[in-house]
């Protein structure tokens, strides 16, 4: 583990995964510039004055954008992306030219911009479908949508551009779940809590299907380290980064015996059972990375939120759901 202080450009700061890490960077004494088109909000409004926070609202797509957001920036955590497949298929175009056709042109710039590490945040869904228990990064990808075969190609991307005192490292998350600033209420443990609390039932479509997660604040805590990590460990390296695979019943049943017993499932038959899983057992190996929150805690922490009324309107309000405010400002 290496001690220094970075100046981190996070790309998409200002979004769910992001609007928790900026403040943890800060918190460990780093410096972040924030990219990001801000559709769903000014989530950093009490850091305004923070002397180490430089907000730029801007497109990745832009050259001379990305050019100023470097500036003086020795690291790239990147996360900007039209996240997951219905957001993506709003707008396949869109989508494309987000997370692919601007990607190696961010990843040249950065290097030229003089950063040392660069870290990428792929997806668990490069996998495809698998039949094994335990879906390893040694595994054949079989990206199932353009979604996921753009994550998929990033990687290749990273890989070629990698060269001596450029380090690049990818990660493939499971899916987060827990509160965040900029919350997120079209994820699967937070869809079930949300219409736990405030519908009093859940829907479970099938039931069988497995689910990877991982609770916003050990994504955070990857992404903290992954700055502290000596480089020859994490060099071209690829990580899954999950906690447990559940099934969607049990994810349900979860929520349940955190928010009451009064709280009705309903199961409705479903044609599509396709069941995504992933180890995280080498990044356990060879980094000693742990995740300490369970799903559980991820249900009490919005539970949290909603009784504190952190959470209005949250089953109409459209900057919880990326689709809805994508449709709603027509974003191009």
């Amino acid at each position: 583990m290496t001690e220094r202080t970075w100046h981190v450009l996070v790309t998409g700061g200002a979004g769910y995964v992001g609007s928790a890490l900026v403040p943890k960077l800060l918190d460990e004494g780093h410096s972040v510039t924030v990219l990001d088109l801000y559709i769903y909000g000014d989530v950093f409004a009490d850091l305004k004055d923070h002397p180490r926070l430089t907000e730029i609202h801007g497109d990745l797509r832009d050259p001379e954008t990305v050019a100023r957001a470097l500036r003086g920036c020795d690291a790239v955590i990147h996360l900007a992306c039209i996240s997951n497949d219905p957001s993506f298929d709003l707008d396949p175009a869109l989508g494309r030219s987000i997370n692919y056709e601007c990607f190696r042109p961010l990843v040249r710039a950065a290097k030229e911009a003089g950063v040392e590490r660069f870290v990428y945040a792929s997806s668990s869904s490069v996998y495809g479908i698998k039949e094994e228990e335990n879906v390893t990064e040694d595994l054949p990808l079989q990206p199932l949508t353009d979604y996921s075969k753009y994550k998929a190609l990033c990687e290749e991307v990273l890989e070629e551009e990698r060269a001596p005192g450029f380090t690049v490292l990818t990660v493939r998350p499971a899916t987060v779940c827990g509160y965040a600033p900029r919350l997120r209420l079209d994820l699967s443990v937070n869809i079930l809590t949300n219409h736990a609390i405030n519908a009093g039932k859940i829907k479970v479509f099938g039931g069988s299907q497995k689910r990877p997660n991982i609770h916003v604040a050990d994504m955070v805590e990857f992404y903290v380290r992954s700055l502290a990590w000596d480089a020859a460990a994490i060099d071209g390296k690829v990580f899954n980064v999950g906690y447990e695979n559940h099934t969607i019943m049990q994810i349900a049943e979860m929520v349940r015996d955190v928010i009451g017993s009064s709280v009705a499932i309903e199961v409705t038959p479903t044609d599509d059972l396709r069941s995504y899983h992933i180890s995280s057992d080498k990044i356990r190996r060879e980094l000693g990375f742990t995740p300490a929150h369970s799903i559980a805690d991820a249900v009490r922490g919005l539970k949290t939120a909603f009784d504190a009324g952190s959470v209005p309107d949250s089953m109409s309000d459209p900057r919880y759901f990326n689709i809805k405010t994508m449709q709603q400002i027509a974003l191009k």
